[in-house]
């Protein structure tokens, strides 16, 4: 990119740098959970209302898409759209900072403010260059700030709401708490698992703790498939697809010296590719199967609609690379050598426009920052210009004239 945009880039996102922790923080205090996110999204509509962008709110009044002017929300033009998240979870907030979440058990502990930050920092810095006339050429770009990603669910919601409406590719990050503050991670190719939640419902006959051979037991049942989906699935797979099956909730019982009628488990499961994904549900259904033969219980698996993996598209991923390298240089871009077995419903996005992710360091220089999904977590909020600079070049090139 040549050296004089870049500097513009970077002065523009620096010149709003404090409102951008403004925002950060705001959302930080103020975190609303999947599903409730009304607040967080009002307050959006109304920064960036009062900024002169377009606006439009998603389903049930949950998530927000921005673009710049009238002009260029009719625009049928391709657009590059960008993407946060808002959503909060379910966990308290035990740091001691001025800016701590005022909500009791509730906490940005996944970075979301951040991100919603972020694309805000591209957002003005792209606004401000566009008024200055100092893009080399037209840029049409769209903002997504999407609810309930946490449960898998916002991304469809704000695709239904017309979020890819005239995209040709989207653009995201996740703020990485394990590189520093100024490092960026870089993968091409599948960055994320696709994860399907498993629920099993296993129907047996109820009876006295006593006379068991009266009863069909179900927690015996479950035991014995539980059991045989950790032992067996990874025999099921290649030993170079990663695989990962965990049930995290049993349910069934009210009694020590009862046999229940029912047991219900729910839990994850993780692939990297479309096959294995495929072949390992199938290799579920048939183990459910052998132990409801054997056992005489009735067993029902059902896999809800999961997200696919993220899959970072070459062309889209050189983009996001030069302008890091452009950012942060050489010396500070970690190259991601193995997939994520988590999960990130960004990848709904990609199934209709190739796209990109990329990480953004967030831990301070000076101490290890606490993981994800933490009590404590924070983030150096210095990520949120590095971010910033660096959807803001990938924007521009990606809008370049063929």
């Amino acid at each position: 990119m040549d050296l004089n945009l870049s500097q513009m880039i970077d002065e523009a996102v620096e010149a709003c740098f404090e409102s951008l922790v403004e925002i950060r923080r705001h959302l930080h205090m103020n975190p609303d959970p999947s599903g409730e996110e009304e607040a967080t999204t009002q307050y959006l509509v109304d920064l960036f209302s009062d900024k002169g962008f377009s606006t439009q709110k998603g389903l049930d009044e949950r998530g927000l898409l921005i673009e710049l002017g009238d002009s260029n929300s009719s625009s049928a033009e391709s657009k590059v759209a960008i993407r946060a998240d808002i959503d909060a979870l379910w966990i308290q907030d035990t740091k001691e900072v001025e800016y701590k979440s005022q909500r009791e058990g509730i906490l940005h502990a996944c970075g979301h403010d951040a991100h919603s930050a972020t694309v805000a920092g591209a957002a003005f810095a792209l606004r401000e260059l566009e008024d200055r006339d100092l893009l080399p050429w037209p840029v049409a770009w769209r903002g997504i700030f999407q609810p309930a990603e946490e449960i898998c669910q916002g991304a469809r919601d704000m695709i239904s709401a017309g979020a890819l409406k005239n995209v040709k590719h989207i653009l995201s990050t996740h703020v990485d708490p394990t590189l520093k503050v100024g490092m960026v991670g870089l993968r091409k190719g599948v960055l994320t698992a696709a994860v399907d939640e498993v629920h099993i419902e296993i129907i047996g006959q109820g009876g006295h703790a006593a006379r068991p051979h009266e009863s069909v037991d179900p927690i015996a049942a479950a035991a014995q498939l539980v059991s045989s989906i950790y032992l067996f699935v990874p025999r099921a797979v290649s030993s170079s697809e990663p695989v990962v099956v965990t049930f995290g909730e049993i349910q069934g019982g009210h009694n020590a010296n009862v046999i229940p009628d029912k047991v219900t488990l729910r839990g994850t499961l993780r692939t990297l590719s479309p096959a294995t994904r495929q072949s390992t549900q199938d290799h579920i259904q048939k183990l459910a199967l052998g132990i409801a033969e054997t056992s005489g219980a009735e067993i029902l698996v059902r896999f809800p609609d999961g997200a696919p993996s993220v899959y970072n598209d070459p062309s889209i991923y050189a983009v996001v690379e030069a302008a890091s390298l452009d950012v942060v240089g050489a010396d500070q871009i970690y190259r991601i050598s193995h997939p994520s077995m988590g999960g990130e419903d960004f990848a709904f996005y990609l199934e209709q426009a190739p796209g990109c992710m990329f990480r953004i360091g967030s831990s301070s220089i000076d101490s290890p920052a606490p993981p994800l999904h933490s009590s404590l977590f924070d983030v150096d909020e210095r990520a949120i210009a590095v971010g910033a600079k660096i959807l803001t070049r990938s924007v521009i090139e990606l809008c370049r004239p063929q």
